[in-house]
């Protein structure tokens, strides 16, 4: 692929980089019927969807054997409702959260990658930590603890935050021994509020991970490697430890920037596995309007392996039920002991 056409998809892939990115991709004409509908999504999934031999090869995904389990389902006689179950079900086969079926009834979507696992967060723990008297920076919300350590929450990547905001949170926490981030939770969003937050944490150019792009139909159809970057910000920048909170509902972009935290020297990640989310979603339709949404561009960390399925923790750790009942986030509680040290 040429540098200008690569430079393109890097541009979308940064604006458009969320839960609810999409772009579009076009496809031949099939007939607007159950069968064709089922044909068409195949195929949109077998040519343009990015992890085909990476899932074969993680959980033994055989596409093709996906289309004869789900063909003998589909007959002409069929409701919409009961063929967009039908359709519904075969795109959970990719496990992927990025993978979605929508029509004004109904948004087919796979979510085991966290709903089958403990959450690992409360918001009633949320609301004891922080009290009334806590400070709002657009998407920031942050307190200073009674043992001197900062504590900023951001719920979701897709509320903006600009370098003031950051420059404001981060002088206001000049004295503290050390820093939490809790990204628990967080669905993803906006990749440039990730490199914004990101950036204020490193003083050196820092390789995060690489990024391919589609060449062709096939499934092994793609570009070379391309590096990406984290750039010291120019505003103000943190040079205290750092402990990013994370659970399994930690997904896309916010997975991203769990990933790009990892690599810096100052920074512990504590809590579960990430969801992962790892590639970015295009959009196209089938012949009956339903709109289809895939992951398209494969996304890695700086040891060129993919985080689709997530990033481990530095330290596992989860919430306690004794520590609950106490009124203790014990994920908030290990990384103030950490900090502490």
């Amino acid at each position: 692929m040429n540098k200008g056409l690569s430079s393109l998809f890097f541009i979308l892939y940064t604006l458009l980089f969320s839960v609810s990115a999409t772009s579009c991709v076009d496809e031949e004409q099939y007939p607007d019927s159950p069968q064709g509908n089922l044909e068409a999504l195949w195929k949109i999934i077998d040519e343009h969807y990015c992890f085909l031999d990476y899932k074969q090869h993680e959980y033994g995904l055989d596409w093709n054997a996906v289309y004869n389990k789900y063909k003998v389902r589909v007959n002409e006689q069929m409701t919409d409702l009961q063929l967009f179950e039908v359709l519904g079900d075969m795109l959970s086969e990719l496990r992927d959260g990025h993978v979605n079926l929508s029509t004004s009834h109904d948004f087919a979507r796979y979510w085991a990658w966290y709903e089958a696992y403990p959450t690992n967060y409360s918001d009633s723990l949320y609301r004891s930590y922080m009290g009334t008297d806590y400070k709002i920076a657009s998407g920031l919300y942050y307190k200073i603890l009674d043992d001197n350590i900062g504590y900023v929450r951001y719920k979701s990547f897709s509320s903006s935050i600009g370098n003031g905001n950051i420059d404001e949170v981060l002088l206001h926490m000049a004295l503290c021994r050390g820093l939490i981030i809790d990204i628990r939770e967080n669905g993803g969003g906006d990749l440039t509020n990730v490199e914004k937050l990101a950036s204020r944490f490193t003083n050196e150019k820092v390789l995060v991970g690489y990024i391919q792009h589609k060449t062709g139909t096939g499934h092994n159809d793609f570009s070379d490697m391309e590096p990406r970057y984290l750039e010291p910000s120019a505003n103000v920048r943190w040079h205290k430890p750092v402990v990013v909170l994370t659970n399994r509902h930690v997904f896309s972009a916010a997975n991203e920037f769990a990933m790009y935290m990892k690599t810096l020297p100052m920074v512990k990640i504590v809590g579960d596995h990430t969801g992962g989310g790892a590639g970015m979603p295009f959009t196209s339709s089938l012949p009956n309007g339903w709109a289809v949404r895939f992951s398209a561009v494969p996304m890695y960390d700086a040891n060129k392996q993919s985080t689709e399925f997530g990033i481990a923790p530095d330290y596992f750790v989860q919430q306690k039920d004794e520590d609950f009942l106490r009124g203790k986030d014990t994920l908030i509680e290990f990384a103030r002991q950490l900090l502490s040290k």
